[in-house]
């Protein structure tokens, strides 16, 4: 017996065979197995397996436990590996197989050296490439085996197959075989053999598969197509990857080897008629890869889609290996495997791969991706989440070939969609969220192109705005790489130019989406393209880039849009765009540089001056040189019979005037006007004989005074007198017009200075005069220090002084009043000088020094011209912004403005009798209130004299005034919107009696203007008083009825009429001898008493002392310090303010409240002894932090004088000269008091507290 168990203690010597003790080995049950009996056993064939597989199992039991195995692998290691391996190929039984595969296994895996790993190999491979082998079923366990052992991997096995060839021999001729057992056996054998020999060291490198590659992928790609188990499949696919990655495909399609002559007959079998009549290669594996992409094994549709990776990778013949894969519908199945694979990582990679491989079959892939498109948006919102995924890439790519073949397919949905990825992507790659790869973001760019140009895309109502948004992150990503990625910027540009396009394309480029989209794009390229394009040019390697940004520029430029073309001009020309574009030309001086730097020239031209203006940039751009210094040269040459020459030069012109506009100096200011001097002399007959038309005659000026007027400014350069008279001989003979003109401020100062060409000057002006009063045309000013307004420039050169401006208006005034010029010219001059006046008041000094005066004179006095009403009121108008503007002494105190006042009043009276007051007659009145004014100053004496003692004017304001007053209660709807308040607010203004009535019943405006003149009034009495020591003889009832209205308004709405009547009321309450002697007056000390209760109560109570609300007391202020100030002081004042409303008042003081009249409150009541240390202390310490505040700045004038619009710029604009003379009026009046008096009434408070320390 093979097996014995022991009854008896001691064991016998031998087995039951009689087989020694050394090969019998003991277990741990205390049994015994002889291994002579054990290996006869399995080597006889009639053996009954019911024995055998009982032999094996308790034989693998006993292995393992660790005595029994150590024993046998000790002494008798390879005992059993002949009989274990016969047992195989005797036994017909899949259950005795698994058993002995388990043990050699096992065994090999338990000894400590590979001999016995080796054995099993060297026997099992010796079996199957013996020459005399027969396939059967039988051997497909032998195949197992070896494949169990060939995957361990441990010991080198490919080492130990000795006949290497004739065991693949063997192994290529069984898959012919129709068991799927074993070719399932023998594909694994053949993979493992492969990848072993190239992890092995040994043999000649040569490939063992290789002699056998095309029956072999013949044979295995049958095998694939014809099985249907997916473990035959697996193993077919993990072979036929190997092959295809070792280029074995690629061989057999390179010697185009006819698989009919790779199926002879060989010894084992003969070729059948069916099997010669064999696929091709391509269409077999299309054939063969269908079965593992159609199961439902993850693994082996995994393994599929490599292998068609690596079978379509190599090179040559994939074109029509990828065409047959489409035609058989492979596309399809592996879009249908990306549909159902729920985006999962490894299914996408290898998916995208194939795709991306297929889609070289353009025409017939495109079929099949405009079905499988769906399938892949959300892939790509998929991918573009996770940085640098390997598939990216080839997603974009695949979307976007769908939308440039197919683009009506797709949908506005799938548009926005795909947008907004698309942009999300780009939005996380600037914040750092999200790494992509270079050309991701190209395919990106080119995708969003290809939306915009797809059929539905304006109908998608969000894509404008989703472009907006991935241009700037596109643009953005693009600049920071574009030294290491010069195709990233090129695609972004590429992108913002047809954007820009796109937002003009459609129904309406009004539409509010389209606008925005434009204004994104100049925004971006201000913001961000150009700064860096200046910044990085000079530093620039590609002169592709460079190209690409111009050309993006320019598309802007091109597009229908005039009002943003003229932005983003402006944008241009700002950043010193002709420089910087001459920069790029000496950086890459190719012929595509220079043409597009001329062309963009010429657009830029095109925008600013309108009417193809930069043709002649256009014509010459293929003749000019890059050099600006060598357009200089052109410049001087002689042109005649030259027509080229003469195409260059007036391009030449016309870059250099339209870059001088900008104050863009493209060569040196010397080199420059030598080379006009020169143009001017080497082609003065030709200029003077016509040659030159007006528009380039005014550009010449233009240029020339600008760079004479430039060396005047700066440095004297020499200049050619013969030149320059040429210049203003071809000015005067030729009919240019300036008001049409676009002129640079320093040029047009120049050309005012010259003595010379006054007359074509003058002539100009009155032009620009016409066209100004017509049409409104005016002269554009260019320069840092200009706008583009009407008169701005001229009214800069008239306030200037330094030039002929006031000049030549005076005397064009003049020469049309001599000549008896059209009446409408003259109005348009004296309108002219109205609008200069307007924009610099200054001017008018000019104008008075140059004697404007004589030419009102003259308008006045010239028989011809009897006034009309549209010449007297624009005439009016002039005198009185002439006078509300000029400078006392400037103005001449002779016989003109005598004349021009009489001449007024002259004109006043018979009107004012004949149609009463009227809008003209009250600006007369306002004329005469400012010659009145400037009289204060010494100046228009004798005119005011005349005005005082006209006894007509008197008499018709004092008719006026007592109109009003006998109305009593009802004056006050008289406002100054009707012509009665009107007409009374400019009879006050030359009126300074009778103002009580007119204080208590007038309108708010009359009450402010009687409260100014009784205040005038009140101060020069005061005045008096104190400078001839005289006491008053004084109507006691007039001065209480004064008083009562007085008190009545300390407290009015408006903070002028209240601070004048305070003042006025504390002015009469300083005339102590005189009221004191009145019972009656002395009466109106309660009414007083009232007004500082209500004062010392609004400043004490927390809830109320705002800084508003403290500004609306500061007149009651000056009515307590009046009283403050008696020689007997009122009882009660003690009682008012006493220490708890002193202490309260105090509280409410802070930095931002303190004003001139707390500090003068506080002062006197100092000044009397009714503040405590304590509270002495706290008012140091705001006064000082107050003092502080204002010395660092953070404060403002709190009194500063309002912004009024002092001129009449219309004929019934009487409300702006009626402004005007109240601000006048209340601009010399001591209540306006700010900053300044703040301070030094604080001084002032600190002296007193020293004088009283001191004492």
């Amino acid at each position: 017996m093979m097996l014995e168990e022991e009854e008896e203690e001691v064991y016998p010597a031998t087995c039951s065979q009689g087989h020694r003790s050394t090969l019998i080995l003991q277990t741990m049950e205390g049994g015994r197995i002889c291994l002579i009996c054990f290996t006869n056993l399995l080597s006889n064939p009639t053996s009954p397996t019911f024995h055998v597989s009982h032999a094996l199992s308790q034989l693998s039991h006993a292995l393992s436990h660790p005595p029994f195995l150590h024993s046998l692998l000790s002494h008798h290691p390879h005992l059993l590996v002949s009989p274990l391996l016969h047992s195989l190929s005797f036994f017909n039984d899949h259950s005795i197989a698994s058993q002995i595969i388990h043990l050699v296994l096992f065994l090999s895996n338990s000894s400590h050296s590979s001999s016995l790993y080796g054995e099993f190999v060297s026997r099992i491979a010796s079996i199957l490439s013996g020459s005399k082998l027969h396939w059967s079923p039988r051997q497909a366990s032998m195949l197992h085996c070896l494949g169990v052992l060939l995957n361990c991997e441990t010991n080198n096995p490919y080492a130990h197959i000795k006949d290497k060839s004739a065991l693949v021999f063997n192994l290529v001729a069984g898959l012919q075989l129709p068991s799927e057992e074993i070719q399932g056996e023998i594909l694994f054998v053949l993979y493992k053999l492969s990848i072993l020999q190239y992890a092995s060291e040994e043999g000649d490198g040569s490939d063992l598969l290789f002699s056998f590659c095309p029956k072999l992928l013949h044979l295995s790609m049958e095998a694939l197509m014809k099985t249907q188990s997916d473990d035959v499949r697996l193993n077919c696919v993990a072979l036929l990857t190997v092959l295809a990655q070792r280029g074995y495909f690629e061989n057999a399609f390179a010697n185009d080897i006819s698989i009919r002559d790779c199926c002879e007959a060989d010894n084992f079998m003969e070729v059948t008629e069916h099997e010669k009549d064999v696929l091709p290669l391509n269409i077999l594996f299309a054939e063969a890869i269908k079965g593992p992409l159609l199961s439902s094994d993850s693994q082996l549709q995994l393994g599929a889609l490599d292998l068609i990776f690596y079978y379509l990778s190599w090179e040559r013949g994939s074109s029509k290996r990828i065409q047959v894969l489409v035609e058989e519908n492979i596309a399809d199945y592996v879009f249908e495997i990306l549909r159902l694979s729920e985006c999962k990582d490894p299914v996408v990679n290898s998916c995208l791969r194939v795709l991306d491989l297929l889609s070289i079959a353009e025409h017939a892939f495109g079929q099949r991706l405009a079905i499988g498109f769906t399938t892949l948006l959300p892939v790509l919102q998929y991918v573009v989440e996770v940085p640098f995924h390997p598939v990216q890439t080839p997603t974009l790519k695949l979307i976007r070939n769908c939308i440039l073949n197919y683009p009506g397919m797709v949908s506005i949905t799938q548009i926005e969609e795909i947008g907004l990825i698309l942009t999300r992507m780009l939005r996380r790659h600037i914040n750092g969220d999200v790494d992509m790869l270079p050309e991701t973001l190209i395919i990106a760019c080119s995708i969003l192109v290809d939306l915009m140009k797809s059929p539905s895309s304006h109908e998608a109502l969000t894509l404008r705005t989703i472009v907006q948004e991935s241009v700037r992150h596109a643009i953005l990503a693009s600049l920071c790489l574009y030294e290491k990625h010069p195709n990233q910027i090129l695609h972004s540009l590429y992108l913002l130019k047809e954007a820009y396009a796109f937002s003009h394309e459609g129904n309406s480029t009004k539409n509010e989406a389209n606008l925005e989209l434009g204004n994104c794009i100049i925004d971006v390229c201000r913001t961000h393209l150009l700064p860096w394009f200046a910044t990085a040019i000079n530093e620039m390697e590609y002169e592709e880039i460079v190209l690409g940004v111009l050309e993006a520029f320019h598309s802007v430029l091109l597009q229908d849009s005039y009002a943003q073309a003229k932005e983003f001009v402006m944008i241009l020309v700002s950043s010193s765009w002709f420089s910087l574009s001459f920069g790029c030309l000496g950086l890459f001086p190719s012929e595509k540089m220079k043409w597009r730097v001329y062309l963009m020239f010429s657009s830029i031209v095109d925008v600013l001056l309108g009417n193809e203006s930069g043709q002649p940039i256009r014509d010459a751009a293929l003749y000019l040189p890059s050099d600006p210094s060598d357009l200089l040269f052109l410049l001087g040459q002689k042109s005649t019979q030259n027509l080229e020459l003469l195409s260059c030069q007036s391009a030449v012109l016309l870059i250099l005037y339209t870059s001088s506009l900008y104050d863009e100096r493209l060569a040196d200011e010397k080199l420059v006007l030598a080379s006009l001097e020169q143009y001017i002399l080497v082609n003065n007959s030709d200029l003077l004989c016509g040659a030159a038309d007006s528009v380039s005659i005014t550009r010449l000026m233009n240029l020339y005074g600008l760079y004479r007027g430039l060396a005047k400014v700066g440095y004297q350069i020499p200049y050619s007198p013969e030149a320059e008279r040429i210049l203003f001989e071809l000015v005067a003979q030729n009919e240019w017009d300036l008001s049409s003109a676009t002129i640079n401020f320093t040029s047009l100062k120049w050309l005012f200075q010259q003595e010379k060409i006054i007359k074509p000057l003058s002539y100009q002006i009155l032009k620009f005069c016409r066209n100004n009063s017509s049409s409104g045309s005016h002269i554009i000013i260019h320069g840092n220090d200009s706008q583009n307004i009407d008169v701005q420039g001229l009214a800069k050169l008239v306030a200037a002084g330094d030039n002929l401006g006031a000049v030549l208006l005076v005397s064009l005034l003049q020469q049309l009043i001599e000549e008896e010029g059209n009446e409408c010219d003259i109005i348009s001059v004296v309108n002219l000088m109205v609008d200069i006046i307007n924009i610099f008041p200054a001017a008018s000094d000019q104008l008075s020094m140059h004697g404007i005066g004589n030419g009102i004179q003259d308008l006045f006095s010239h028989s011809s011209h009897s006034l009309s009403q549209q010449m007297f009121v624009a005439i009016a108008i002039l005198i009185f912004d002439i006078l509300w503007s000029v400078q006392p002494e400037t103005l001449s105190d002779g016989e003109t403005w005598l004349s021009v006042t009489m001449k007024l009043m002259g004109y006043l009276i018979p009107m004012v009798t004949a149609g009463g007051w009227t809008q003209e007659s009250l600006l007369v009145l306002g004329i005469l209130s400012l010659i009145l004014h400037h009289s204060t100053n010494q100046a228009l004496v004798e005119a005011s004299k005349a005005i005082l003692l006209n006894d007509s004017l008197v008499s018709m304001i004092n008719n006026v005034i007592h109109t009003s007053c006998s109305k009593g209660p009802a004056l006050i709807e008289d406002d100054e919107e009707t012509r009665n308040g009107e007409t009374l607010t400019f009879v006050l203004l030359l009126h300074f009696f009778s103002c009580r009535r007119l204080m208590h019943f007038g309108s708010p405006l009359v009450k402010l203007v009687a409260s100014y003149c009784l205040m005038e009034l009140f101060t020069r009495i005061t005045d008096l008083r104190n400078r001839k020591h005289d006491e008053l003889k004084w109507n006691m009832g007039h001065l209480i009825s004064v008083m009562a209205i007085l008190e009545g308004l300390v407290f009015y709405s408006d903070i002028r009429v209240a601070m004048n009547c305070a003042l006025c009321l504390s002015m009469i309450l300083g005339w102590e001898k005189l009221w004191m002697q009145d019972t009656k007056v002395i009466g109106r000390c309660n009414w007083c008493r009232l007004i500082v209760e209500e004062l010392a109560m609004s400043l004490a109570v927390p809830s109320l002392a705002s800084k508003s609300f403290m500004n609306h007391h500061k007149p009651a202020v000056h009515v307590a310090v009046a009283l403050l100030k008696l020689h007997s002081i009122p009882g009660w004042m003690k009682s008012v303010f006493d220490d708890s409303c002193i202490s309260g008042i105090i509280e409410n003081l802070s930095v931002s409240n303190v004003s001139m009249e707390t500090v003068l409150l506080f002062r006197e009541l100092l000044n009397h002894e009714y503040l405590k240390d304590e509270q002495i202390a706290c008012l140091n310490r705001v006064f000082q932090a107050c003092r502080k505040h204002i010395y660092s700045g953070n404060t403002q004038d709190e009194s500063r004088e309002e912004n009024i619009e002092k001129v009449i710029a219309l004929p019934d604009d009487l409300g702006k000269a009626c402004e005007f003379l109240i601000h006048l009026m209340s601009s010399n009046s001591s209540a306006h008091k700010g900053s300044k008096r703040l301070l030094e009434e604080i001084e002032m408070f600190s002296k007193s507290l020293t004088l009283e320390n001191d004492g």
